[in-house]
């Protein structure tokens, strides 16, 4: 137990060093994580197997959410799950320990675990391969808005450590059934809808007007999530496996009936994670992340983050067209 604390503390430093004193493009932050994340599942697995044993089938473990788009911050917390190929008691009590250890690290050395509990320690999120599929099944079928939202959860998934291509398997299974059922891409886009706004017709800013962050608008729902959406929702319809926004852009770039319309709104989103970057260098907690306070911005930065926000939120029109046209 002492050599597992050590190994975190070492990580957590780190990590800790890398965030405060180092300058960094959006790449170069997620490749970093990156590292953390492969380095510390490593460990965690090398110490599981002294009292459990070696993983009794082949598995992958997966991230999701930012993570899973390379689109994580400076703070950021799990998202994560298990696909393992066996289905049977002694498997999915192997990896569900195996996911709660992943869990407890990954807080130790500051990925605070998720509010949604989307963590390889929920057995919602750490199955066999069938299990899965049988899961993903349900929630194509079923009606609901929780059912819908942890599909794109899932479609934004990327694998980490292991061997097999469980990930893209199991994401040319909602491919599939997309085809046999159209009508499920409107579905997403319903569920997706309820956009922020930032900005207002006049040029005004949509602040916050009470609670500890008045006088900020949420960077993340009023700027940022109307692109990942709109983006997700043409990579579902076109099929893509890629998962972080720019790479989905760029290939669907690659389609004629996209590539002239999308370029502004790649410029678009590069700048929104540029500006995710570089105002956030001193925050100090993950909520920090969310708020943009607009008193502490030039005035160029201000007219920028209202053009940024409306483009997010004409590409999101120009995607509901594509997708009701196309059902």
């Amino acid at each position: 137990m002492c050599s597992k604390n050590v190994g975190l503390n070492e990580l957590k430093k780190e990590k800790d060093l890398f965030l405060q004193t180092t300058t960094y493009t959006n790449d170069e932050l997620n490749n970093f994580h990156d590292g953390i994340f492969k380095r510390l599942f490593q460990y965690i697995l090398s110490e599981f197997k002294k009292t459990d044993g070696n993983p009794p089938c082949s598995f992958v473990w997966f991230v999701t959410g930012s993570a899973g788009r390379k689109e994580q911050g400076i703070f950021s917390d799990q998202d994560h799950g298990i696909i393992y190929e066996v289905k049977d008691f002694a498997c999915n009590q192997y990896f569900m320990n195996l996911g709660k250890s992943v869990s407890d690290a990954l807080n130790k050395i500051g990925y605070p675990y998720c509010e949604g509990n989307v963590m390889s320690s929920n057995s919602v999120w750490c199955k066999s391969l069938e299990e899965w599929k049988h899961q993903l099944n349900q929630w194509l079928e079923k009606e609901n808005w929780e059912s819908i939202r942890f599909l794109q959860i899932f479609y934004d998934s990327r694998k980490i450590f292991g061997d097999k291509e469980y990930v893209q398997e199991l994401r040319n299974f909602i491919h599939e059934y997309c085809v046999s059922h159209p009508t499920l891409l409107i579905r997403f886009m319903n569920n997706v809808m309820r956009i922020k706004k930032g900005v207002g017709i006049f040029g005004q800013f949509f602040v916050e007007r009470t609670g500890s962050h008045r006088g900020s608008i949420h960077l993340k729902h009023t700027m940022y999530l109307p692109y990942v959406n709109s983006i997700r929702l043409l990579s579902i319809k076109e099929r893509l496996q890629q998962t972080s926004t720019l790479e989905r852009m760029q290939a669907l770039r690659e389609m004629k009936i996209y590539d002239e319309w999308l370029n502004t709104y790649e410029y678009s989103f590069n700048r929104i994670l540029d500006y995710r970057i570089n105002l956030f260098r001193e925050a100090k907690t993950y909520e920090d992340v969310h708020y943009l306070y607009i008193n502490q911005l030039t005035k160029e930065q201000r007219q920028e983050i209202k053009a940024l926000m409306r483009n997010g939120i004409k590409l999101y029109h120009q995607v509901q067209r594509i997708i009701e046209k196309g059902c």
